[in-house]
């Protein structure tokens, strides 16, 4: 079949991809040459997509009050039940709550529903957790939401600073991309990041600041700038106001505030200033604060006064999370905003809105952000409320809370692909189409535009968002308003709107596409004018404030909001893993995405470890005033002593006491409205279970123990366990866990050591093996997996017989290559460098996001050689 051309569905790089269908519901996947995101490159995610196609655990008919039912009942209630609350307790009453999963074309409904029609403003975006933060600095600073620069800024830069951003992880490809800028023109990079990251092996200098310190560096750069004559004074006199003011505020600031040392600090000024070509990259890290705005405007702040901004190779840049955070934010899915940047607050935006609309009402103040709405759920003031594509209860900040309200509040609709810890809690299910079987478009972190095409169809009732949003308005009485046949009706439209947005002055402006062959849009980076296509923003100034000056800002830095203190003495940092993303609800369905890191974890600095008795691999409960978890312990100086790491990617479904915003406070940045998911205070304690188990099967397991973490592979499903009391019979407790009660049961124990092995077997063939032990059980994990469903009981013995070999733990996703796969070719070919492990094995050859493991595992030979 003929390749289709679309848009990968995780991070904001936005990479096209070529799905060719194979004709019975899977697809082969592979990078799209031709796409300006990534030339063909993919990361480990992007490549295992077509593993991901199944329709296991597909939403596939409308649910109302956990029983199926027709669209038709489905729709009406939510219908009827938004109306009841509109009616009794007015349109603040009701809520819908959104993600960067969605197509502009779904967001765009969405808003316009909402706000046009229902006439509240309390819609927002998951998005809030990620970006908002950096909507509102380049707000602020540029009166506009705009990202000034592009892609190709990295291949052009000199120097490269990623602050607050795992990019060799969270985004490979643009790592990528940058790493080749390094080999072909020198380029210089530096890694701001309290912890020491993958990013960090290609990083010429690693700033590890103290948590929450980026604003008083950057206000140390903007000192230096002004005291070394790197101001560019032409710029700042044509473009922009409060330099003074801010440079003022930076000199009251104490450099002493970032922890680093003086030496360290001293280059990374001197290059920042000598360096014409400069690209700052920042990310979660900054965003994810209660100080985020102010963070942001520090860094503003400096490209500003340098002129540094709008030109090749120059300017700050902002990645996003999500693969449309960015069509989120110039929809207007964030509860401060109108469609296409316009300002909910300003009358003229909101009177073009409303009028392009025909609509009968419009707000005319900000609605409740993510934090505020959840608060609102909990206290009974929202009524109704709407979720798509995004599972609050697990990703939101204490998010045990956020269940609970969700829980309590009267009538709940979910739309969304699969169950989750969200979709259990609602009175409405309504069954999504998924990634391959819907078409959009998307926006990148670069400002480009791409098709998300179908070449899958809709399984059994699944239903399209923008067409279920249009099918609930059509009987809230609104049908003509909403009257679209398909997703290119709705593109155009908000294309169409987008030029009343460009003649009020606002950036955003596609209306050069309104009238485009939707089916065939290429890539495409806004603006789409008659006059204008793509490029950068500002190096000639053009700023979207009343008097096209860019705003520099005094920004006096703030340290994390909640303290450290005896009982909660460590600092909580949260992030992603390479392999996972997001609470997993697409990834975990991949075995060899699950390879690589299988459970959830907390990382703690040597000594830190010391003093609190942990072991590594052992079991640590991590608490904090909002809640608690645990987590498998791992020993590393990745980490600085008195902080801790643990990913957010596991859910109840997954690894329950794994959630780790549970853990994480409710606090946010005033501005913004962002929570600090960075900055959490916590306490760590040693576990002490009674035994460790690990188990394998063919079909899922039905765990009961105090820990457990399970994930997929090649043959079925595999789990981590731990309990606080042996069980009395672990014949009957193995029964139970794989639920295969007729099996027959090889067992073996050793009453010394106090090891237990079994096997259940069926027709000769091993089901399941579970093996327990007083502490953590070292096996053969990947090879266990791949014996089980095979005939014997062999895997008994926990490790490979003679001669066969074991690959071990995976390091390179893409391509499957183990651990000691790796290692015995480093010993026995002698290798030195990662390009002669990529030549040898082809490990990290593929999107290259094991590469900084690679170059671990050769020095970490070195060292031992020495």
């Amino acid at each position: 079949m003929k390749p289709v051309r679309t848009t990968c569905p995780y991070c904001g790089v936005g990479c096209g991809v070529l799905v060719t269908p194979d004709g019975a519901g899977g697809a082969s996947v592979k990078g799209d040459p031709d796409h300006p995101a990534n030339f063909g490159r993919l990361c480990s995610k992007g490549t295992a997509l077509g593993e991901t196609l199944g329709l296991d655990g597909r939403i596939l008919t409308p649910r109302v009050g956990n029983k199926p039912a027709t669209w038709d009942a489905a729709l009406d209630l939510v219908a009827d039940r938004f109306q009841t609350a509109i009616r009794d307790f007015g349109p603040d009453s009701v809520a819908f709550y959104l993600s960067g999963q969605m197509l502009t074309e779904d967001y765009y409904a969405a808003n316009k529903l909402i706000k046009g029609y229902i006439g509240t403003a309390n819609v927002d975006t998951n998005s809030r957790l990620c970006m908002a933060s950096s909507v509102a600095g380049h707000k602020r600073a540029f009166g506009s939401d705009t990202v000034p620069g592009t892609y190709e800024d990295l291949d052009q830069a000199d120097l490269v600073v990623l602050v607050g951003s795992n990019l060799a992880w969270c985004h490979p490809v643009l790592y990528q991309r940058l790493v080749a800028a390094k080999k072909a023109r020198g380029t210089k990079i530096v890694v701001v990041d309290p912890r020491r990251t993958a990013t960090c092996d290609s990083a010429d200098l690693h700033l590890a600041l103290a948590p929450g310190s980026d604003a008083a560096l950057f206000n140390a750069v903007l000192v230096a700038l002004a005291d070394r004559g790197a101001v560019d004074r032409a710029y700042v006199a044509r473009h922009v106001a409060g330099f003074d003011a801010a440079l003022a505020t930076a000199r009251a600031t104490d450099p002493a505030m970032t922890g680093l040392a003086a030496d360290d600090l001293a280059t990374f000024l001197d290059w920042f200033t000598t360096t014409e070509r400069v690209v700052t990259v920042y990310s979660q890290g900054i965003n994810q604060s209660t100080s985020g705005t102010d963070k942001v405007n520090a860094i503003l702040n400096c490209h500003l006064a340098s002129g540094r901004i709008g030109r090749t190779g120059c300017g700050p840049f902002s990645v996003t999370g999500q693969p449309n955070a960015m069509g989120g934010r110039e929809v207007g899915g964030l509860a401060n905003m109108l469609a296409c940047h316009l300002d909910i607050e300003n009358p003229a935006h909101r009177t073009a809105v409303q009028g392009f609309w025909q609509s009968p009402v419009m707000p005319d103040r900000p609605g409740l952000k993510a934090v505020e709405m959840f608060d609102a759920v909990a206290r009974g003031q929202i009524k109704a409320l709407w979720i798509i594509h995004t599972n609050p209860a697990i990703s939101m900040p204490d998010a045990d809370a956020v269940a609970r309200a969700i829980k309590g509040c009267d009538f709940v609709v979910v739309s969304d692909v699969t169950q989750t810890d969200t979709t259990r809690l609602a009175d409405v299910i309504l069954p999504a189409t998924a990634w391959g079987e819907k078409s959009g478009t998307v926006t990148n972190s670069d400002r480009t535009i791409s098709r998300q095409r179908a070449y899958l169809p809709a399984p059994a009732q699944a239903r399209d968002d923008w067409r279920m949003i249009a099918d609930v308005a059509a009987r809230m009485g609104w049908g003509d308003a909403f009257g679209w046949t398909t997703a290119g009706e709705v593109f155009a439209e908000y294309a169409a709107l987008s030029g009343v947005a460009g003649a009020l002055g606002r950036d955003f402006d596609i209306s050069g596409l309104a009238q485009a062959d939707y089916d065939a849009l290429p890539p495409t980076r806004w603006p789409v004018t008659a006059r204008q296509q793509g490029g950068r923003f500002f190096a000639q100034g053009g700023f979207f404030t009343p008097d096209q000056r860019a705003r520099m800002l005094p920004v006096t830095p703030r340290l994390p909001m909640a303290k450290t203190a005896p009982q909660y003495p460590f600092r909580l940092n949260t992030g992603r893993v390479r392999d996972q993303w997001h609470t997993m609800t697409r990834t975990a369905l991949s075995p060899r995405l699950n390879q690589h890191i299988a459970e959830p974890f907390v990382e703690i600095h040597p000594d830190d470890a010391r003093n609190l008795g942990l072991a590594p691999a052992t079991l640590a409960r991590v608490t904090s005033p909002q809640g608690a978890a645990i987590l498998r312990v791992s020993i590393t100086a990745r980490v600085q002593r008195g902080q801790v790491f643990a990913p957010m990617h596991w859910t109840g479904d997954t690894a329950p006491t794994g959630r780790i915003d549970a853990l994480v406070a409710a606090l946010t940045d005033p501005i913004s409205g962002q929570p600090e998911s960075k900055a959490a205070v916590v306490a760590v304690d040693a576990l002490t279970p009674a035994w460790y188990g690990f188990a394998v099967s063919v079909g899922p397991q039905t765990p009961d123990a105090t820990y457990w973490a399970r994930a997929r592979h090649a043959g079925g499903w595999r789990c981590e366990l731990a309990g606080m009391e042996v069980p009395d019979d672990w014949e009957t407790y193995a029964r139970a866990l794989f639920n295969l009660p007729d099996a027959t049961c090889l067992s073996v124990e050793d009453r010394i050591r106090g090891t237990h092995r079994i096997a259940l077997m069926q027709g000769g063939r091993t089901l399941a093996a579970l093996f327990a032990a007083p502490e953590p059980v070292h096996l053969a994990r990947g090879h266990l997996a791949a014996q089980v469903g095979q005939t014997g009981a062999a895997l008994l013995a926990g490790r490979p017989g003679a001669g066969v070999a074991d690959p071990g733990p995976t390091v390179c996703a893409c391509l499957n290559v183990g651990l000691n796969t790796i290692t015995a070719a480093i010993a026995a070919r002698n290798l030195t460098t990662v390009e002669q492990i990529g030549a040898a094995l082809h490990a990290g050859t593929s999107c290259g996001s094991c590469r900084p493991e690679l170059a671990a595992l050769l020095a970490g030979r070195l060292e031992a050689a020495e």
